[in-house]
C-alpha cells in the first residue's frame, strides 16, 4: 500500500503535509469567531484535497482529510491527543443495552416467530446466537440494507429482549439517566461548538443547489476555472442505455463506460468529464439528447470542481460524526440536540428537517450516508427518538409526496425510516393521539388517488403509465398504516379512542371510494373488444386486507370503540346504498303463501361490482358484537332496529350470483379479466375480507329476517323465481329443445344456489358466528386440505391464510389432526389426516375450489371403500350458532325451502320429464342431512321444559298441499332409494332414512312431539329389512375375505417349510432325545409335496395388482391385459470394467452374444419402480415432446434431460428415464395353463426339427449367393423354414405387452451399441438379455459390498428389476 501511495504523495503540496492538527486546534480554541475560522480553514484546504483531476483518488483524499481537516476537529473536541481523549471517553461511557448494528445489504437477519412483537423485529447474527430465541421458532432472511438490530429494545420482544452480551449492560444502565453527566463541561462545550458548525456545514453544502458558485462563507479569492460533468443515477434507464450514451458523449471505451455506469448505480453520481465549462457542457448536451427520446433524460449537471470537493467532504464529515458518537452516549446526545434544534427560520428549520425535506434532491450515496447517521444517533437515543418521530410525523405528507414523485427505490428514501418509528408501540400510540397519524396517512394516500368517477369511486380504467407508476409507489402508505396498527393497545385513553375513531372515519372514506368500483355489465352478442383494467383495484384490495383485519381487531379491544365504529360503518353503508339505485323498480314475490316486496334487479343485465369493502367491514364488526357479547350487554346503544336486512344482503348476494353465473358460462364474452377477478375473490390472499365476509353478511341478514322472504329474494336474484313459483314450469321449459344452453345454465344456477344455502347454514366456524374459537377454525381448514391428499408442510402453509405477522397458526394444531409421514421416494415428508378426523369432513366446504371438491370427494369415497363402509358422505355434526345468529337454522325448515326440495326431488322421481342433474339432487340430499343433524342436536341438547321448535322430520313427512298434492319428501326419498339410475346416491339416501328413524325414536322416548306414523311405519319396516339384508351381505363378504387370507397364510407357511427343510432338520437334531424328535417332528402330508416335469403339480397362482401413478386406476397383471410398465433408464456402464480403455470399434458389426470377462462396457438398466399403464405413459411422453417442440428455441432453458434423445422424467419422482419395462408374470404362471407337455415333441423329434431348420438355412444362403435368384424363392419353402415340423410355440402376450417389450429391447440395443434403433436387427433380444445379466451382476456386487444377503429384502427398484430378470 505504501509503495502505491508514494507517487501520489510526491505530487501533494508539501504545505498540506506540514499542517499540524494540534496547532490548528489550538488556534481554534483561541478564536473569538470559531465558525468563521473553521469555514476559512475548510474553504482553503478542501479544494486542495478533493477533486484535483478527472479521476478520484480516495485513498490519498482520505489520508489528507484525516490529517488536515478531521484531525484538528478531533484535537479540538478532546482538548488533547485524540488517541488518548477518545479512549477516556469510551472508558467513562456506560455501555448501551441497545445493539443498534446497522445491517448491510445481504446480511442475514433473524426474527423469532414466538417472541417478536411483529415481523419487523430482527436480530443480527451475534445477538441471535447469544439469545434464547435460537431455541424457538425463528425466521431467517437477508437484509435489504438500512435497518438495524433490535436487541435490547424491550418493546420489540415479548420475551428475552436481551442477548447475553447486552444483558450484562442492563444492570449498569439507567434509561432515565442523562448521558451528559459522564462528560466534563469543557468537553460538552467544545463538542457542541464543533458539532454545530460541522453538521451545519455538511447540511448546507449537500443541499446547495447552485452549480457554479459556493456559499459566500466558503468562497476564496484563488478559484480555479475547472468543472465536472456529473451524471446522476435514476431507476428508469438501463445499464445498456447509459453505457451506449457515455461512449458517444465522452468518447470513452466500453470498459470505461461500464466503470462509470457501475459507479453511478452504486454511489448515485459520477463525474464523466473534467475540464472547462464549455467542454463539460458539450458532454451534457449529448447525454441529454441521446436519452430523451422515449423517457425523461438522464440527470446531468455541470458543477464547479470546488462545489463537488466540498460535497465530497460533507459526506466524509457525516460518516465521521457517525463514528465519533460511537465513543460516548454523551456525544450522541449532543449531536441529537444540534440536529433537532430549531433554526432562525422557525418551523422545519432544524438541520434534521432540512435534510429530510431535501431527500428527493440528493443522490443515492448522500442519502445512504445521512440515513445511517440518523439511525446511529436519533434512533439510538430513546429521548430524541421520540422527538424525531414527531418531526417525521409532522413532515409525513410532504415526505411521501416527494417519494411518490421521486424515481429512486424506497430503500433509498427517508420515507423508509417509517418502519423504524411506527412499529414501536409507544411511539405509534403517541403519534396517533398527538399527531393524528392514522388520519394523516389515510388522507395522504387518498390525495394521491384523485382519479374518480361521477359517484366518487376510484377509477383505474384510464390510468396512464405515469399514474400507474405513482399508484405503485403510493401503496407504501398502506404499509405504513399497517405498521401503526400492528401492535394493539392494552389500555385505552379517551384521547386514543377519539383519535382512533377519527382515523376510522378517514378509513371509511377510503373504503367508500372503493365500494362499487370497477362495475361490470354482462357482454351480450359479441365478445368484449378490450380487456378492462382490473389489477389495480385488486392490488389495492390485497394491500388493504390485513389493514381491514387489524382495524377490526382494534375495535374488538374496547366496547365503546366497537359500538361507535359499528354506527359509523352502518351510516356510511346507508350513504353508499343511496347512490346505487340504478333505476330499481319495486316488485312483489309470492311462494307457498308467503309474500315479500323487493326490487327488480337482474345481475345478468345490470351493473354489478365485486368490490364491497364497506359491507364486508360491517359484517366483520357485526360478528365482533356477537363474539364480545356487546350485542347482548348494550342493545340500547346499538342501531339494530335501524338495520334493513334486505339492504344488508343486497350487494353481497349480487356478488355471489355473479360468481354463479360466471360458473354457468353466462359471462364468457366478458373475457379473462372477469375470470381473474372471480379467482382472486375466492383466493386465499383475498377471501378473508371478500368471499368470507359476503357469506357472513348474508348470514347476518338471514338471521334478522323471515327465511321465506330471504329465499324468495335469492330466487329472484338467481333468476330462478319463475321455475319454482310456477307449477310444472320446469317440465314445460325442459321440453323446448331450442333452450338446451339455457337449461344447462339454469341447472348450474340451481346447483350454485343450493350450494350457497349449504354454506349459509354450515359455515359457522368463524368465532362470533358459531360457538367456536380461532383454533377450531384453523383445525377445520387443515382437515379439509388434508382430505384432498397428504400434503407437505410448505404446500399446506400456502393453502392457509396468513395474519399480519405472516403466521397461519398451523403449528399449534397440526399434531392434533394429522400424522407426519417421513420422506420416502418423493423426498418430502407429508402430513396425513388422522382417521378419527375424517368424520368432520364436509363435502361442501366453502373454501374448496371445484377441482379440490372433486378430488376430496373421490379420496373420501375411496377411503370408505377400503374400510368396507358405505360411500355416503353425510354432513358433519356442526357447533351451535351464537345467539345473534341462532335463528339462521330455520331456513332449513322454511316453507319455501321445503318447496325447493320437494320440486327437485319430484324432478328426480319423474326424471324423464324434467331437466335436472345429479349434482342438484346431491345438494338437496346434503341439505336434508344437515336439517336432520340439526334436529338431532336440538333434541339431544334440549333443556327440561324447553320446546324444540325445529321439527324438520314432521314437515318432510307431510304430503304437498293442493293443487299439486305431491307426495311427501320422505315418500319420494323412499322411491328414489330403489331407482336404478341413482346408484351413486343410494348410500346417502339410506343414511338419511336411518337418521330419520333415529330422530323419531328420540322424539318418541322424550314424548316431545309425536311424528306422523302413516308412511313412517311402512318406511321403517322396509328400511329395517333392507338393513338386515345389507348386514348379512357384508358379513358374508367379510367371511370370504378371512378364508382367503387364512388360505394364503397356510400356503406361505408350507412354502417356507419346504424351502428351509435343512434348517428345520438342524434345529430338530439339537433336541434332547431321538424319541422326542420323533414325537414332535411335523408329519408332512402328500398334499404338500410338489412334482416337477411334464406331470408337474399345479400350484395356486399369486395374483398381482398394481396402481397406475398417472390415472390412479388399479389393474391386475395378466398376459392378456394391457401392458403395465415401469419407468426405466438404460445406460452404458463401466462400473465393473477391468479394461476401461477398450472400445467397440465397429458397433454395426459387433456381436454382443458373449461378453468378454473383463466386462469392459455393459448395458445397465435401472428403474425407480413406479408403475404406469402403457397408454398413460405414451400420452405423457407425447405431451412432454409436444411441449418441448412448442417452446421457442430462444426461450428454451437448460434441462436435465434430452427429449430429442427419448429421455423424460418419471411423472412421480422425476427420476431420469429413457424407456419403459413391461411388468410380466413369472413364466411358470404363464405356461402352466397354456402348454400341454404331452403334446410337445420328444427329444428325437426336436433334434430332427432342428436339423431340418439348419438344412433350410444352408439352402437359403446358397440361393442368396447366386445372382438374380433371390427373388425366385419358393414361398412354400419359406413357410417351411419359418415353421418346420410341429414345433410351433405360442406367444401368450397381448399386443400391448409385445409393443412394450419391443420398445424396451430397442432402447437397450440403441444405447448399448450407440447405433440407430432397428427393431429387425437380431441383436435386439441379445442386448436385452445382456442388459438383464449385467444388471443382476451389478445388484449382486452392491449387496455384497453392503454385506446384505442376495435373496434378502431388496429396495423397491432392485426388487422389480430382479423380478424382471
Amino acid at each position: 500500500m505504501a509503495s502505491e501511495l508514494e507517487p501520489e504523495l510526491q505530487a501533494i503540496d508539501h504545505s498540506l503535509l506540514d499542517c499540524s492538527a494540534e496547532e490548528i486546534a489550538g488556534k481554534w480554541l483561541q478564536a473569538t469567531d470559531l465558525t468563521r475560522e473553521v469555514y476559512q480553514h475548510l474553504a482553503h484546504y478542501v479544494p486542495q484535497i478533493y477533486c484535483r483531476g478527472p479521476n478520484p483518488h480516495p485513498q490519498k483524499e482520505d489520508m489528507l482529510a484525516q490529517q488536515v481537516l478531521l484531525g484538528p476537529m478531533e484535537w479540538y473536541l478532546c482538548g488533547e491527543d485524540p488517541t488518548f481523549g477518545f479512549s477516556k471517553l469510551e472508558r467513562a461511557n456506560k455501555p448501551s443495552h441497545l445493539c443498534g448494528r446497522v445491517f448491510k445489504v445481504g446480511e442475514p437477519t433473524y426474527s423469532c416467530r414466538d417472541c417478536a412483537v411483529d415481523p419487523t423485529c430482527v436480530l443480527c447474527m451475534k445477538c441471535f446466537l447469544g439469545s434464547i430465541h435460537r431455541d424457538h421458532r425463528y425466521r431467517m432472511t437477508t437484509s435489504g440494507g438500512g435497518g438495524f438490530c433490535d436487541c435490547g429494545d424491550t418493546e420489540a420482544w415479548k420475551e428475552g429482549p436481551y442477548c447475553q452480551k447486552h444483558d450484562l449492560n442492563t444492570s449498569e444502565t439507567d434509561e432515565d439517566e442523562d448521558p451528559l453527566v459522564h462528560l466534563s463541561e469543557d468537553v460538552i462545550a467544545r463538542t457542541y461548538n464543533i458539532f454545530a458548525i460541522m453538521f451545519r456545514y455538511a447540511v448546507e453544502i449537500l443541499t446547495w443547489e447552485k452549480e457554479s458558485e459556493l456559499p459566500a462563507e466558503l468562497e476564496t479569492e484563488e478559484q480555479t476555472d475547472t468543472y465536472y460533468c456529473m451524471l446522476f443515477n435514476d431507476e428508469v434507464h438501463t445499464y445498456e442505455q447509459v453505457i451506449y450514451t457515455l461512449q458517444k458523449a465522452v468518447n470513452c471505451t466500453q470498459k470505461e463506460a461500464i466503470g462509470f455506469a457501475t459507479t453511478v448505480d452504486r454511489d448515485g453520481r459520477r463525474s464523466v468529464r473534467y475540464g472547462d465549462f464549455q467542454y463539460c457542457e458539450q458532454a451534457k448536451s449529448v447525454i441529454v439528447r441521446n436519452t430523451s427520446r422515449q423517457t425523461k433524460p438522464l440527470k446531468v449537471q455541470v458543477m464547479h470542481s470546488s462545489i463537488v470537493a466540498h460535497q465530497n467532504f460533507g459526506l466524509k464529515l457525516l460518516s465521521w460524526l457517525g463514528s465519533i458518537i460511537g465513543f460516548s452516549d454523551g456525544l450522541r446526545r449532543i449531536l441529537c440536540q444540534v440536529g433537532l434544534q430549531e433554526g432562525p427560520d422557525g418551523e422545519n428549520s432544524s438541520l434534521v428537517d432540512r435534510l429530510m425535506l431535501s431527500d428527493s434532491k440528493l443522490w443515492k450515496g448522500a442519502r445512504s450516508v445521512y440515513h445511517q447517521l440518523f439511525m446511529s444517533s436519533l434512533l439510538m437515543d430513546l429521548k430524541y427518538k421520540k422527538l424525531f418521530a414527531i418531526r417525521f410525523a409532522k413532515n409525513y405528507e410532504r415526505l411521501q409526496s416527494d417519494y411518490v414523485t421521486d424515481d429512486h427505490d424506497r430503500e433509498f428514501s427517508v420515507a423508509d425510516l417509517s418502519v423504524q418509528i411506527f412499529t414501536v408501540p409507544s411511539l405509534a400510540r403517541m403519534l396517533i393521539t398527538e399527531e393524528n397519524l392514522m388520519t394523516t396517512i389515510i388522507r395522504t394516500f387518498m390525495d394521491h388517488l384523485r382519479h374518480r368517477d361521477s359517484q366518487g369511486r376510484f377509477q383505474f380504467e384510464r390510468y396512464t403509465a405515469l399514474q400507474a407508476f405513482k399508484f405503485r409507489r403510493v401503496q407504501s402508505l398502506i404499509l405504513d398504516l399497517k405498521y401503526v396498527l400492528i401492535s394493539k393497545p392494552t389500555e385505552w385513553s379517551d384521547e386514543l379512542r377519539q383519535k382512533f375513531l377519527e382515523g376510522f372515519d378517514a378509513f371509511l372514506e377510503l373504503l367508500k371510494c372503493m365500494q362499487g368500483m370497477d362495475p361490470i355489465t354482462r357482454q351480450v352478442g359479441q365478445h368484449i373488444e378490450m380487456e378492462p383494467e382490473w389489477e389495480a383495484a385488486f392490488t389495492l384490495q390485497m394491500k388493504l386486507t390485513h389493514v381491514i383485519s387489524m382495524m377490526q381487531d382494534w375495535c374488538a379491544l374496547d366496547e365503546k370503540v366497537l359500538i361507535e365504529a359499528y354506527k359509523k360503518c352502518l351510516a356510511v353503508l346507508m350513504q353508499c346504498h343511496g347512490g346505487f339505485t340504478d333505476g330499481e323498480q319495486p316488485i312483489t314475490l309470492s311462494i307457498c303463501g308467503h309474500s315479500v316486496e323487493t326490487i327488480r334487479y337482474c345481475v345478468s343485465q345490470e351493473k354489478v361490482s365485486i368490490h364491497l369493502p364497506v359491507s364486508r367491514l360491517l359484517a366483520g364488526l357485526h360478528v365482533l358484537l356477537s363474539k364480545s357479547e356487546v350485542a347482548y350487554k348494550f342493545p340500547e346503544l346499538l342501531p339494530l332496529s335501524e338495520l334493513s336486512p334486505p339492504m344488508l344482503i343486497e350487494h353481497p348476494l349480487r356478488c355471489l350470483v355473479l360468481c354463479a353465473q360466471v360458473h354457468a358460462g353466462m359471462w364468457r364474452r366478458n373475457g379473462f379479466s372477469l375470470v381473474n377477478q372471480i379467482y382472486y375473490y375466492h383466493n386465499v390472499k383475498c377471501r378473508r375480507e371478500m368471499f368470507d365476509k359476503d357469506i357472513i353478511m348474508l348470514q347476518t341478514g338471514v338471521s334478522m329476517m323471515d327465511p321465506n322472504h330471504f329465499l324468495m329474494i335469492m330466487l329472484s336474484r338467481f333468476e330462478l323465481y319463475q321455475i319454482f313459483s310456477t307449477p310444472d314450469y320446469g317440465k314445460r321449459f325442459s321440453s323446448e329443445v331450442t333452450h338446451k344452453d339455457v337449461v344447462q345454465q339454469n341447472n348450474t344456477l340451481i346447483e350454485e344456489m343450493l350450494y350457497l344455502i349449504i354454506m349459509l347454514v354450515g359455515e359457522r366456524f368463524s368465532p362470533g358466528v358459531g360457538q367456536v374459537n380461532a383454533t377450531d377454525e384453523i383445525k377445520r381448514e387443515i382437515i379439509h386440505q388434508l382430505s384432498i391428499k397428504p400434503m407437505a408442510h410448505s404446500e399446506l402453509v400456502k393453502s392457509l391464510p396468513e395474519d399480519e405477522n405472516k403466521e397461519t397458526g398451523m403449528e399449534a394444531v397440526i399434531e392434533t389432526v394429522a400424522h407426519f409421514r417421513k420422506p420416502g421416494l418423493t423426498g418430502r415428508g407429508m402430513y396425513e389426516l388422522k382417521p378419527e378426523c375424517a368424520k368432520e369432513f364436509n363435502l361442501y366446504f366453502y373454501h374448496f375450489s371445484r377441482a379440490e371438491q372433486s378430488k376430496a370427494e373421490e379420496a373420501q369415497r375411496k377411503l370408505k371403500r377400503q374400510n368396507r363402509e358405505d360411500t355416503a358422505l353425510p354432513p358433519p355434526v356442526l357447533p351451535p350458532f351464537c345467539p345473534l345468529f341462532a335463528s339462521l337454522v330455520n331456513i332449513l325448515q322454511s316453507d319455501v325451502m321445503l318447496c325447493i326440495m320437494r320440486t327437485i326431488l319430484q324432478w328426480a322421481v319423474e326424471h324423464n320429464g324434467y331437466a335436472w342433474s345429479e349434482s342438484m339432487l346431491q345438494r338437496v340430499l346434503h341439505l336434508i342431512g344437515m336439517a336432520l343433524q340439526e334436529e338431532k342436536q336440538h333434541l339431544q341438547n334440549v333443556v327440561e321444559e324447553h320446546v324444540v321448535t325445529f321439527a324438520f322430520t314432521q314437515k318432510i313427512s307431510k304430503p304437498g298441499e293442493a293443487p299439486n298434492n305431491s307426495p311427501s319428501i320422505l315418500a319420494m326419498l323412499e322411491t328414489l332409494q330403489n331407482a336404478p339410475y341413482l346408484e351413486v346416491h343410494k348410500d346417502m339416501i339410506r343414511w338419511i332414512l336411518k337418521t330419520f328413524n333415529a330422530i323419531k325414536k328420540i322424539r318418541e322416548s322424550s314424548s316431545t312431539s309425536p311424528v306422523a306414523e302413516t308412511e313412517g311405519t311402512i318406511m321403517e319396516e322396509s328400511s329395517r329389512d333392507k338393513d338386515k339384508a345389507e348386514r348379512k351381505r357384508k358379513a358374508e363378504i367379510a367371511r370370504l375375505r378371512r378364508e382367503k387370507i387364512m388360505a394364503q397364510m397356510c400356503e406361505m407357511q408350507r412354502h417356507f417349510i419346504d424351502e428351509n427343510k435343512e434348517l428345520f432338520q438342524q434345529t430338530l437334531e439339537l433336541e434332547a432325545s431321538a424319541s422326542t424328535v420323533l414325537e414332535n417332528s411335523p408329519v408332512v402330508s402328500d398334499k404338500t409335496l410338489i412334482a416337477l416335469g411334464p406331470a408337474k403339480t399345479q400350484v395356486s397362482e399369486q395374483r398381482q395388482f398394481v396402481t397406475c401413478i398417472l390415472c390412479q386406476e388399479e389393474q391386475e397383471v395378466k398376459v392378456e391385459n394391457k401392458a403395465m410398465v415401469l419407468a426405466a433408464f438404460v445406460q452404458r456402464s463401466t462400473v465393473l470394467s477391468k479394461n476401461r480403455s477398450k472400445v467397440i470399434e465397429d458397433p454395426e458389426k459387433h456381436d454382443p452374444l458373449f461378453m468378454h470377462p473383463d466386462l469392459s462396457c455393459g448395458t445397465h438398466t435401472g428403474s425407480c419402480g413406479h408403475v404406469m399403464h402403457a397408454h398413460c405413459w405414451q400420452r405423457y411422453f407425447d405431451s412432454v415432446q409436444a411441449k418441448e417442440q412448442r417452446r421457442q428455441q430462444r426461450l428454451r432453458l437448460h434441462t436435465s434431460y434430452d427429449v430429442e434423445n427419448g429421455e423424460f422424467l418419471c411423472p412421480l419422482c422425476e427420476c431420469l428415464s429413457n424407456t419403459v419395462i413391461p411388468l410380466l408374470l413369472p413364466p411358470s404362471n404363464i405356461f402352466n395353463r397354456r402348454l400341454s407337455f404331452s403334446d410337445q415333441p420328444t427329444l428325437t423329434q426336436w433334434i430332427g426339427t432342428v436339423s431340418e431348420q439348419i438344412k433350410a438355412l444352408q439352402a437359403l444362403r446358397k440361393e442368396e449367393s447366386v445372382p438374380n435368384t433371390a427373388s425366385s424363392k419358393n414361398p412354400a419353402s419359406m413357410d417351411e423354414l419359418q415353421h418346420p415340423g410341429r414345433f410351433k410355440p405360442e406367444n401368450p402376450y397381448s399386443e400391448s405387452i409385445k409393443e412394450m417389450l419391443t420398445t424396451f429391447g430397442t432402447a437397450t440395443y440403441k444405447v448399448g451399441l450407440k447405433v440407430h434403433p432397428n427393431e429387425e436387427d437380431p441383436r435386439v433380444p441379445i442386448m436385452c438379455w445382456g442388459s438383464c445379466a449385467y444388471t443382476i451382476q451389478s445388484i449382486e456386487r452392491i449387496l455384497s459390498d453392503e454385506d446384505k444377503p442376495l435373496f434378502g429384502p431388496l429396495p423397491c427398484r432392485l426388487l422389480y428389476l430382479n423380478l424382471l430378470c
